[in-house]
């Protein structure tokens, strides 16, 4: 995955995130960032990678959001793996 594919996926949960009056208090609460500093942040690839990892903290959320997106259930967690500072081999 390129690191500009891995980006509009982040992206996209955001956008997914924000519209969700359960998940958007706890994104909130997990990172510290309100609603205007994910504005602010939406072209930093770490905030990016932030976001990544709180959607792929519960299995029922990536679920959720895959199926909303179209997207494959590991492709969350392949968009964080490819962003900076999160490269691993075990996810390739």
């Amino acid at each position: 995955m390129t690191p500009d594919r891995a980006e509009t996926i982040a992206l996209q949960a955001l956008t997914w995130i924000a519209a969700d009056e359960e998940l958007l208090p706890q994104l909130a609460g997990a990172t510290g960032a309100s609603l205007a500093d994910a504005r602010e942040r939406m072209q930093d690839p770490v905030f990016l990678a932030g976001i990544l990892e709180f959607l792929t903290m519960e299995d029922r959320w990536i679920r959720r959001f895959c199926d909303d997106q179209g997207l494959a259930y590991e492709e969350p967690m392949r968009a964080l793996m490819a962003l900076p500072g999160q490269q691993r081999s075990e996810w390739p």
